[in-house]
């Protein structure tokens, strides 16, 4: 028989299993509370530094699309289609620096086509806003006369003395008791360019040598131009294990090479290249003191392939008679100089109006280049555009499409650098880079750019 204390003892019981499971049950609830906070913390926080970081990387997009400088021609009507969510302020700059149009009078907006025209030769100044609130940067407008020059296309050979004495490296050698040893070392330093030695101007690299060779161990001032900046250092030479005075260091004071003539103007000027010529060991461009164009020829064609460009192998003819002109700019943007009178009829074309940035398009183009004795316009395709872009000569994104050059060449080959850029009849650019894991693709620099140096 069951009595009421029996059932009351069960109860308490089954009362207090269900308390312990209750609380169990609350301890849990309240543990998946608690991380369901934090993961949503922790989401969120996610989602901010990625709406963040995607907030910097449409900026950098922005920013990169619209162009520092927009030129138009003189009396013609420009239309310039950016297709962003920007606004600008019109400014005219006159000689003070200031603006001569009241604040706000003027604003353009760049999320659809603008035309633009003056008939005077000036200057304006944009201010870019985006969504007409944020300013980005500031646009200059040039006002200019219509341009033409000749394309060329084009093998050149190109021959460069530096400004000074190159450092390309430092290193150490063996003395007499089997040390290796190196003088220069943390004192010169690659990149350095020595003007003098022992308060003698240099102009070589023998001569250099000869001097280390006659010092007789005693310690030597060299002045050096490093980083645009002249400073003295002092190096003290030390005997090889052949009895020979040395300091450490490797030389250079010139350099040659074969790379494509982009255009020439009518007073003979003329841009080849779209990019600097540097330094094989330092990667920096050369500061060039003097330098010569001579004619050359193309004497074969390594195709490229994936993971290695191709190349052509030009000769360069170092005669009198073949000298075509001088060196005068070696620059980011390109090689620059002056044919000599009797290389003008060489080049003596017909010229053709430029195409500005903004004029350029998506889609098919032509460049001008030589392939052993054939100089011929080859079909390519404009992929992409960077007006603002941080590297210059690396505006303009091709690829190569012309069937006959993918034959002879596999795409952009080394020395195919200044091969004029042509769509809708203008010269818009010129090849400067190609993508060493696919070298039907590349770069070039828009034409303007070339023209400002």
């Amino acid at each position: 028989m069951w009595k009421d204390s029996d059932f009351d003892l069960v109860n308490n019981r089954v009362l207090g299993y269900a308390k312990d499971e209750m609380q169990t049950l609350l301890q849990d609830w309240t543990r998946c509370i608690r991380r369901y906070r934090n993961y949503r913390i922790l989401l969120c926080s996610v989602l901010s530094v990625c709406v963040f970081l995607l907030g910097i990387l449409e900026y950098s997009y922005l920013y990169n699309r619209i162009p520092a400088r927009i030129n138009i021609r003189a009396g013609q009507e420009e239309t310039i289609d950016l297709g962003l969510p920007v606004k600008g302020e019109l400014l005219t700059v006159g000689s003070s620096g200031e603006s001569n149009i009241p604040e706000g009078a003027v604003t353009i907006d760049f999320s659809k086509p603008v035309t633009l025209k003056s008939d005077g030769l000036t200057e304006y100044l944009l201010e870019i806003k985006l969504f007409g609130i944020f300013t980005m940067k500031e646009v200059g407008i040039q006002v200019i006369q219509e341009q033409e020059i000749i394309p060329v296309g084009e093998p050149i050979g190109l021959y460069m003395e530096t400004q000074g004495v190159l450092v390309v490296g430092v290193g150490e050698f063996t003395d007499a008791g089997g040390t290796k040893i190196s003088p220069s070392k943390s004192v010169l330093k690659s990149g350095d360019y020595i003007q003098a030695v022992n308060g003698q101007e240099v102009a070589d690299k023998r001569q250099i040598v000869d001097m280390v060779a006659q010092c007789e161990g005693e310690t030597m001032e060299f002045d050096v131009m490093r980083q645009g900046e002249l400073v003295q250092v002092s190096v003290t030479p030390r005997q090889d294990n052949a009895g020979e005075y040395k300091i450490g260091v490797w030389l250079r004071d010139n350099t040659q090479g074969v790379g494509t003539l982009t255009y020439v103007d009518g007073s003979g000027n003329y841009g080849a290249l779209g990019h600097s010529i540097a330094d094989v060991d330092t990667g920096r461009a050369l500061v060039l003191d003097s330098g010569t164009l001579y004619r050359a020829k193309i004497v074969g064609v390594e195709k490229g392939v994936i993971g290695e460009p191709g190349e052509i192998t030009g000769y360069i003819s170092y005669t009198d008679k073949d000298m075509l002109g001088t060196i005068e700019v070696n620059c980011d943007a390109g090689v620059y100089g002056t044919l000599y009178d009797k290389a003008k009829p060489y080049f003596a074309g017909d010229a053709m109006p430029i195409g500005f940035k903004q004029e350029i398009k998506k889609g098919e183009a032509q460049i001008l280049t030589t392939i052993g004795e054939k100089t011929d316009y080859y079909d390519i395709r404009i992929t992409g555009l960077k007006y603002d872009s941080s590297s210059v000569n690396r505006g303009i994104e091709i690829e190569v499409t012309d069937e006959e050059l993918l034959a002879l060449t596999g795409g952009i080959v080394q020395g195919m650098s200044g091969s004029p850029i042509v769509q809708n009849g203008r010269i818009v650019g010129a090849v400067t880079h190609v993508l060493v894991n696919d070298p039907t693709r590349g770069y070039g620099i828009f034409i303007e750019n070339m023209l400002e140096h």
